[in-house]
Parts: structure tokens; sequence; C-alpha cells
């Protein structure tokens, strides 16, 4: 038969015609239609969501060093994108033009095959739009590598602190804030077991073209199990960031996260670093901002904290709200003050052979407090209350 009468038929026998006119259908023939169209949508709504791999367009999750070798030009420095605490990444186009990002995982790791797999495994299926996500790996030899969607427009830090780079309006720095607290809180209360980041910085938020906030790194971070309440472990971090109670005693909470974003959110009001190197009193960031926010917790002006670069240019609402949630604790101000003080610093100074970084230096941290993220049923996550703090709204879709 040919294929058009064929169409024909298989129209004919769904009651369908196939000029767009109605068949002569009887009334079973129609409940069985709609009966058919019912279960069809319950069942398209109980498929699970695809694989991130999948998702991205990329049909593969294990990859060959040789092929990850070749999409990076031999992981040429040309295609280097940057080097962290975990090793160097970068960037590789596939054979069907498909961009990654290639993590090449410090040798000293000490993981076994295994175990590396079981890890990859699970990070492998945390999929949000506001976190990066790991689409495959690589095993050869002692040599780990990680496969990430390739996020185009380079980090927060780059474009917050680069050299000769365009001052970053207000609105940008609101949506970048609050996308970046809706990929941490998914982390926190969504995934099971949940995922401590540990390495929450400027540096560690990718943009992509419409400067919407994709967490990066948090595959690396430190999987905490729900029947404990923290993780004692080896210092990790960068100073600046840094938890005043985790730096000094190595138990690692989610609210060590939350005080690491809320430096953050202090980056993104004053468009200054965490630590200003080339000032020779080396003073962070939190000990240059406490006696503007001392100001503002007696009603004084937060003029002075204020990134000069944007002049007026921003919402006076808005920029004090964010202050407010930088600030808002259960601790008082002399808490904010005192924390982090002599005996915090000496009792860092005993843990520095297990730190990666300077540790006394660390004790200078201390204005935020620890608070909390949560996030909404509906996945709309971005708000961070503590105790009966007010709501942050979202403001970006």
């Amino acid at each position: 038969m040919p294929a058009a009468s064929s169409a024909s038929q298989c129209g004919s026998e769904l009651g369908i015609r196939m000029d767009g006119g109605s068949a002569a259908a009887t009334s079973d023939d129609e409940q069985q239609r709609d009966e058919f169209r019912r279960v069809f949508r319950s069942a398209s709504r109980a498929l699970p969501p695809p694989h991130p791999a999948v998702a991205l367009g990329f049909n593969q999750s294990s990859f060959t060093y040789e092929g990850l070798a070749a999409a990076t030009c031999g992981f040429s420095q040309g295609n280097l994108l940057g080097q962290g605490g975990f090793g160097y990444v970068h960037k590789g186009v596939l054979p069907n033009g498909k961009e990654i990002a290639v993590k090449s995982l410090k040798m000293n790791s000490g993981q076994g095959e295994r175990e590396f797999q079981a890890e990859v495994d699970i990070i492998s299926r945390v999929h949000h739009r506001h976190l990066v996500s790991l689409v495959g790996y690589c095993i050869a030899g002692s040599q780990r590598l990680l496969v990430y969607e390739f996020v185009p427009n380079g980090t927060l830090e780059y474009h917050l602190h680069g050299a000769g780079r365009p001052v970053m309006d207000w609105p940008t720095r609101l949506r970048i804030a609050l996308g970046s607290a809706k990929g941490f809180a998914y982390l926190h209360e969504d995934c099971h077991p949940r995922i401590i980041h540990r390495d929450i910085k400027a540096a560690n938020i990718l943009l992509d073209q419409n400067f919407d906030a994709k967490v990066a790194d948090f595959g690396l971070a430190k999987l905490s199990s729900d029947n404990h309440t923290h993780v004692s472990t080896r210092i990790m971090g960068t100073f600046g960031y840094l938890a005043p109670e985790y730096a000094s005693s190595g138990k690692l909470t989610e609210k060590s996260d939350v005080y690491s974003y809320g430096i953050m959110l202090l980056e993104l009001i004053t468009g200054r670093r965490p630590v200003d190197l080339t000032n020779d009193d080396e003073d962070s960031l939190v000990d240059w901002a406490r006696p503007i926010l001392m100001q503002v917790t007696e009603g004084g002006s937060y003029d002075g904290l204020v990134d000069p670069r944007l002049g007026d240019n921003y919402d006076p609402q808005e920029m004090l709200r964010m202050i407010v949630r930088a600030l808002e604790g259960d601790v008082s101000l002399d808490d904010f003050i005192n924390v982090g003080g002599k005996g915090a610093q000496s009792a860092m100074l005993g843990s520095s052979s297990s730190s990666d970084y300077d540790v006394r230096k660390v004790g200078k941290n201390g204005v935020l407090s620890s608070q909390e993220f949560t996030s909404s049923e509906d996945g709309h996550t971005g708000e961070f209350v503590n105790g009966n703090s007010q709501e942050i709204r979202n403001r970006t879709s």
C-alpha cells in the first residue's frame, strides 16, 4: 500500500481526517481517546528528569583520556581556563562541537577508582539551573578528570575585580547574589545527602551570557550525611571567606557555607576583595567594613559601604536589604566584633599544619553570623532566613 494511503488509513482508524476534518466516530471511540490522552499526560508528568549529560546534549558520561586530550589540544596552555586547589581546568571542544571544561584533579587525592566513580555518580545527578553540571569523567591509571558543561562568561571575580573591566551595575550584582543563593540552597536542602560546598568565593561563581550565576566546584565538596550535624575534616577553603568557627575547630556545617556567602555579599556591595593584598596592613574586608556596619546597626548611613563606582545608580531599599542580610543573625553586635579574637586565633594557630593556607591571618574575620539557607518546594529558592528575620524575595526569574 502506498505511504499516503497507509497514513490516511491510520488517521481514519483514530477518527481523524488527514485534511483536518473529523471522521465519524462513536462515543466509545471518543472516550477511549480521552482516556488515552489522560494516561499519556499522567505518564509524561511522572517521567524523571534526564541525566544532566543528556539534557545538555551529551551522549556519553565516560570519556577516554585520549579523547579529552584531543578536545583540549593536548591540555595546552592556550586552552587553560584556570587552576585552583583541586587542579587545572582546560576548555575543550568535542568532535560534535560541544564545548566542555575539563578539570584535571591533583593526583595525590588517594581516591580509589570505585570510590571516585561512586562520588561522581552522586554528583552527576545534581542538576539545577544555578549549578554547573558535571556531565562526565575519565579514569586513566592514577589520573582523574571531570568533564563539566562550559560556562562562557568567566567568573564573578573576573567581572567584579578584573583590571580594565566595566563597572558591574547594581541589577546584575543583585541578580548574581540571588542566583547563587538558589544554587547553594539546592545543595543544602534538596540534595540527599546534602552537599556542603566548603569553598564559596567569587572565583567559584561562573556567569553565563545573561550574567546568571552558576555555582562551580560543588562536585568536589564534602558530602555530609543527614544523620551528622557537621563533618570534621582537614580545613579547606580560601582565606578571607572562612567562617571563624570552621577555621578554629575544623567542624564543617552548612552554616560555614552561609558565612562565606555573606562575605561574597559584602564583595558585591563594596566592590572590594575579601583581602586587599596591596594594602600594607593586610586588613580583611570584614575588618574594613566593621566600623561602617556598626553605624548601620545604630541607624547610621551605609553610604561609605557602597562601591563608589556605582555612584547613585542603585536601589537604596535593595541595597539596605542586602546589607541587613549580610549582618543579620542570632548574635549581638558585641559578638560580631569579638568573634575571631585572640582565643579563636590561638586555637587556629594549633591547626596550621593541616591547613592549605596561612591560618594565622584567619582570626581577623568576624562580622557576619552563620545563618541558614532555605529553599522553597517549587525550586525558586533564593531566600535565606534566620529565626524571625524577614525573607528576601526573589527579584529574578
